[in-house]
């Protein structure tokens, strides 16, 4: 089955439950939840997030959790010089794993973070340390804490196959990693995903192993290839280019793991139900734009 979706909302009085409404709405076969707000640490308590409630619900429409994903805050950063930030950075993941396994979910993705002072060497080995110690404060939670290929935004670690392999080969415990691969990203960071993914791939795997990728984010780029920019662009609206990112999402190497959408709100209403049947009929809409806004 294909193990499609999009990140969802996790707010109001329903909370988890509103989560898988959400997705199922959108005819998705699985999807991205924060635990809260990626831009801050304010999380309310794990009772209060209704996970009773999603249970139900996956269990009513024959979903599996094995195909959820949870979204790490943006403003943890483990590669941070100062190291109160960093010892603060390894608390708040501790608990978004703890909060991981609590809502049923076997991955947290994690944006690797920012080498602030600009010795990348110095980051690298802050992250893996940071890591591995949030695997030794949550040592009995069956979660993998998944490295996102990033676009190399400013001092963004992570750019490049060469320094997630360097993360990994510095964190002891290689069942708890893993590795979300974000065609959006790859994109700008230079690597072909438009003409050559399987290309893309067959490096990627050289270098890092392509067993380690547990998840997708299927975006398309607002800038050619090697921007660095990071500007996520609907399907089939950017450069990569729906085609392209149709031989990501139903690679036959991938069929197990879930591909999320992360593209941007049109008119502020969310184009995933139009981009998932997209993807379904593997039909390039050129109206999704006027659909969205008239849906």
């Amino acid at each position: 089955m294909l193990k499609i979706g999009s990140h969802v909302g996790l707010s109001g009085s329903d909370m988890y439950e509103g989560s898988v409404l959400e997705a199922i709405s959108y005819g998705a076969t699985a999807f991205m939840v924060y635990t809260g707000a990626p831009q801050n640490t304010i999380r309310k308590s794990i009772k209060d997030l209704n996970i009773a409630g999603a249970e139900k619900q996956m269990q009513a429409h024959g979903l599996s959790f094995d195909d959820v994903v949870v979204h790490a805050p943006y403003i943890i950063n483990l590669a941070n010089p100062d190291p109160e930030k960093r010892a603060f950075a390894v608390e708040f993941l501790t608990k978004e794993v703890e909060r991981t396994h609590a809502m049923h979910v076997k991955q947290i993705v994690l944006h690797p973070g920012s080498a602030v002072g600009k010795d990348r060497a110095e980051a690298l080995k802050w992250i893996a340390e940071g890591i591995n110690q949030v695997i030794q404060n949550t040592k009995q939670l069956p979660v993998k804490i998944a490295l996102e290929t990033m676009a190399g935004k400013g001092n963004e670690m992570g750019k490049t196959f060469e320094e997630i392999r360097d993360m990994i080969t510095l964190i002891e415990d290689k069942n708890r990693i893993s590795v979300c691969f974000d065609t959006c990203h790859t994109s700008d960071a230079g690597y072909d995903i438009q003409n050559d993914f399987e290309g893309v791939i067959q490096h990627f795997d050289q270098v890092v192993g392509k067993q380690y990728i547990s998840v997708f984010h299927v975006n398309d780029s607002k800038n050619p290839r090697g921007a660095a920019k990071d500007r996520h662009a609907n399907l089939g609206f950017g450069e990569i280019g729906f085609d392209a990112l149709l031989k990501v999402i139903y690679h036959p190497d991938f069929n197990h793991i879930p591909k999320i959408l992360e593209t941007p709100y049109i008119d502020d209403k969310a184009p995933y139900k139009h981009e998932i049947q997209m993807i379904k009929n593997r039909t390039f809409n050129p109206n999704l734009e006027l659909d969205v806004k008239n849906s």
